[in-house]
């Protein structure tokens, strides 16, 4: 293959095909061989960049959550003022990217949450940092309606964003078994639409 003077430019393939392969395959079902193959570098040059596969997971799942921040920012920014509406147009472009995704493969985090947390406590706590920076961007926006009285406040904000996180996950989860999206929003315009509004405002028709 051609040189670079980019000195980013290899763990940058590598990670990009890591992250690509883990969220199609799974961590167990991915090897090193495939990953370089995929990222079209040569094998020996993955351990130049990354000590061990556990390491490059780390490193998978740290980019993945800039990526996150990113687009979450990105979806903020986009939104109609208001702490309801931006929660709203958050997950609904959440599940808009789902529902156009190929094959449903559901969220990176939890798919490696789910095969390798045990076996791993750097995936873990790499999972976990992710993880409480999608809850704590999600938690201002709570706090933000409940100051201004759009949302209910006799729940903490952290105790409804890690509900909605448990059940935006565990709707992905029945998303890939039925490969479909509709359990997400159901699940999300519930959520939002009735969980997160104070009761006199409660409306079921209401989107996600």
């Amino acid at each position: 293959m051609p040189r670079t003077k980019d000195s980013a430019d290899i763990p940058n393939r590598l990670l990009k095909a890591g992250r690509d392969l883990f969220w199609r395959d799974g961590y167990n079902a991915t090897g090193i061989l495939q990953i370089t193959e995929t990222a079209g570098v040569p094998k020996g040059s993955f351990y130049n960049h990354f000590p061990s596969k556990e390491a490059f997971a780390v490193a998978v799942i740290g980019q993945y959550g800039d990526h996150l921040q990113r687009s979450w920012d990105a979806m903020v920014a986009a939104a109609p003022p208001g702490a309801q509406a931006t929660i709203a147009h958050v997950f609904n472009e959440m599940i808009a990217w789902h529902e156009r995704a190929p094959d449903r493969p559901g969220c990176l985090m939890g798919n490696l949450a789910a095969e390798i947390t045990l076996s791993s406590d750097l995936c873990r706590e790499a999972l976990q940092t992710a993880h409480l920076a999608w809850r704590g961007r999600l938690v201002g926006l709570i706090r933000e309606g409940q100051d201004k009285g759009e949302l209910r406040r006799d729940l903490p904000a952290g105790l409804l964003s890690g509900l909605i996180w448990d059940a935006w996950e565990g709707a992905l989860l029945r998303m890939k078994l039925e490969r479909s999206a509709e359990p997400v929003r159901q699940s999300m315009t519930l959520l939002l639409g009735q969980l997160l509004w104070p009761h006199h405002q409660a409306d079921p028709h209401r989107a996600a």
